[in-house]
């Protein structure tokens, strides 16, 4: 079948070569004519994604149109802060017989809306699922064993999604619990930046293994507050990636952490500078939602407080003893 994967990053791509792996066709969609003509000539995108080849036949195209054309699945494979405007361009072309699996994770700045209702707010769709949980673009294509969680209502959904991506070293565990798999993808970074901050203030490993229940704890409140079901933080997109990400300098989202605890103004600015930190536009929206709707995760309040009010990292040291 024909896959149609909308974002040219290192997620997207990875994968893109699993979908290949599996023997269908794969057809990418980029705005940036740039990052086209450098995986096209070089067959690498070495920024994005070292040391791997992409095949000359995933192919890449600038016309929305064209690759959205005859694609069984779409996969949204973008930074959350441009679902929007790129769901505005798929509704002039997409078809109802289509199906759409989100890779993104975050939740919409204004609006506060997880990234499945940022969809559904442009495309009248049921047949919509959500993959989330602990894998690196990096460790995706390394072929090793990767678990992800594919969250979604719609049996031909679920189907579709399966055969596109499951293989001897890519495994999906279902569920419908689609709100509450997308709230864990999104408030990990958060946790992933407190956990840095931990690494920064050179905390033991019993420090850190104390943090990350105490998180396990407020996500499952979080996820409970939000109408999803409190067991999906056992799943792999809750404490399968929450694992993961808070244990691991591949994640920007900890790497920054260590820095704002441990480095420079300067060097702390850099960083932002040149690496896209999800967490960051993600923090900004779940303290929003959670101040809205009166819902009381202490982490949340205490990150957002050290990253945009310059209260000391230290605090977090204090907040996990103090916390009731």
């Amino acid at each position: 079948m024909k896959i149609s994967i909308i974002g040219t990053g290192a997620y997207g791509l990875a994968l893109a070569l699993t979908i290949k792996e599996n023997n269908h066709q794969v057809m990418m969609w980029t705005k940036f004519e740039e990052e086209k003509k450098i995986i096209e000539e070089t067959n690498r995108y070495e920024k994005v994604l070292p040391n791997t080849v992409i095949p000359q036949d995933i192919r890449i195209t600038l016309d929305m149109k064209e690759c959205l054309e005859n694609a069984e699945l779409i996969i949204i494979a973008v930074p959350a802060g441009f679902v929007n405007d790129i769901c505005l361009e798929m509704k002039k072309w997409i078809r109802i017989d289509q199906h759409i699996c989100i890779a993104s994770k975050g939740i919409e700045q204004g609006t506060y809306l997880l990234i499945n209702d940022v969809v559904k707010k442009h495309i009248e769709t049921e047949k919509i699922a959500v993959i989330s949980g602990p894998s690196f673009a990096i460790d995706i294509v390394s072929k090793m064993p990767i678990g992800l969680t594919l969250a979604t209502k719609n049996k031909q959904t679920e189907k579709v999604v399966k055969k596109a991506l499951e293989n001897n070293h890519f495994k999906l565990r279902t569920t419908t619990d689609v709100y509450g798999t997308e709230i864990c993808g999104a408030i990990k970074n958060i946790i992933a930046i407190a956990a840095g901050m931990l690494e920064g203030l050179n905390a033991n490993e019993s420090t850190k293994a104390m943090f990350i229940t105490e998180s396990l704890h407020d996500i499952k409140a979080l996820i409970q507050s939000l109408g999803g079901d409190g067991k999906t933080i056992l799943s792999f997109a809750g404490f399968g990636d929450l694992l993961l990400t808070c244990t691991s300098e591949k994640s920007r989202n900890f790497t920054f952490g260590k820095l704002l605890a441990s480095k420079s103004k300067k060097e702390v600015e850099d960083y932002q500078n040149t690496h896209t930190i999800e967490g960051l536009y993600t923090l900004k929206a779940i303290y929003k939602l959670t101040t809205e709707k009166k819902v009381n995760i202490p982490i949340i309040d205490l990150v957002y407080d050290i990253v945009f009010h310059q209260k000391n990292p230290k605090e977090l040291l204090t907040f996990l003893i103090e916390k009731e």
